[in-house]
């Protein structure tokens, strides 16, 4: 006899994992999860009555009892510079957007995906910040964003992704097991089979995630969004609820454990804001904790966000800041934000209204 079903009825909320225990509660032998697993991710099956290799009676059972909510474009915009940003429409009717970044010369096409809608951190650049928290998307709903703007490259582009970077809306690290479930089903072979090092996720600091990161080994790499290199003034931008967010010495305490597990460099994040964190003294300070842990520093020039006070530094002064760092032994880029002109940019993601623009 059948076993319980699922409480939910959305397939894009399972995972391999789950399809393989769905199956079996279905009265059918684990592998059909595999089966199942391949058809909705490595094929893009919306309808149950195309998986062919599938018992009739089990894709009889599947379609009375779930469904494939896929998520649907609402809206494509196309940046002057190639960027192309994609309003989705989650099964909850919900927004997410997602990006994609084509750098064609060098043979390079990012998706930026967003693992929430909106985010609970509150930082007070940051426009997806000022949504707050809405809705933690489920692994599928990752893996469709990806599957969508790899889609779109390949139609663009002739080329399919070859980095995807969880830098879009909401903090990763706060909706952490459902990240990590669409991060294996990115890099399973009947997946999408991207390579864990192909793969970043960003985070504002979780301490205590960013130690289990390390842990449990997953191989992708990491990013964290600094921004500050003292309390005080990472306190006064990134003003999180969770002292977990904002607490500098327990980051980088757990940045020496992550270095030190997985023997990965990684990148610190650093957008210039004028008059506030862009001061020689502060890039001197950043050189202190880039010592501390293998690390690289990538700077940001702020992208304008509206009602927000803070400003984009100049020229000058990103050139004097760099040039400390690099002449301290302090590995330093410089990212130049793609999709401004469409609000694609670092920080720019935001989802209300969207669609009474369209």
């Amino acid at each position: 006899m059948a076993q319980t079903l699922p409480v939910t009825n959305n397939l894009l909320a399972l995972d391999l994992a789950g399809l393989k225990t769905l199956a079996v509660r279905l009265g059918e032998p684990p592998y059909r999860g595999q089966q199942l697993f391949e058809w909705v991710y490595g094929k893009g099956c919306r309808h149950f009555e195309a998986m062919t290799n599938l018992p009739v009676a089990f894709r009889a059972r599947l379609e009375a009892h779930f469904s494939i909510r896929r998520l649907a474009p609402a809206k494509i915009q196309t940046s002057s510079d190639g960027t192309v940003k994609v309003l989705l429409t989650l099964g909850s009717g919900r927004l997410v957007e997602a990006v994609l970044i084509p750098e064609v010369t060098a043979g390079r096409f990012t998706a930026c995906v967003s693992s929430q809608v909106g985010c609970a951190m509150g930082c007070t650049f940051c426009a997806t910040g000022r949504m707050g928290f809405m809705q933690n998307l489920v692994p599928g709903e990752i893996y469709d964003q990806a599957a969508i703007l790899s889609a779109l490259a390949k139609e663009r582009f002739d080329h399919g992704l070859t980095n995807i970077v969880f830098m879009g809306m909401g903090e990763p690290l706060l909706n952490y097991r459902q990240v990590m479930a669409s991060v294996a089903m990115l890099t399973h072979p009947k997946g999408m089979a991207m390579a864990p090092r192909r793969i970043t996720v960003s985070t504002v600091g979780l301490a205590r995630r960013i130690r289990r990161l390390a842990d449990e080994a997953a191989g992708v790499r990491l990013a964290v969004s600094l921004h500050a290199p003292t309390q005080d003034k990472r306190s006064q931008i990134m003003p999180s609820s969770t002292a977990e967010a904002t607490d500098l010495g327990a980051l980088m305490d757990s940045l020496h454990h992550y270095c030190r597990t997985t023997g990965k460099r990684l990148t610190f994040e650093y957008c210039l804001f004028r008059e506030f964190n862009d001061h020689e003294d502060d890039a001197r300070t950043l050189v202190r904790l880039c010592r501390r842990v293998r690390s690289k520093v990538n700077l940001i020039m702020y992208n304008a966000v509206p009602g927000v006070t803070l400003q984009r530094t100049t020229e000058a002064r990103l050139n004097a800041f760099a040039r400390v760092l690099a002449h301290a032994g302090v590995t330093v880029t410089v990212r130049r934000s793609r999709g401004q002109d469409i609000d694609a940019a670092c920080g720019q993601l935001a989802t209300l209204d969207k669609l009474s623009q369209h």
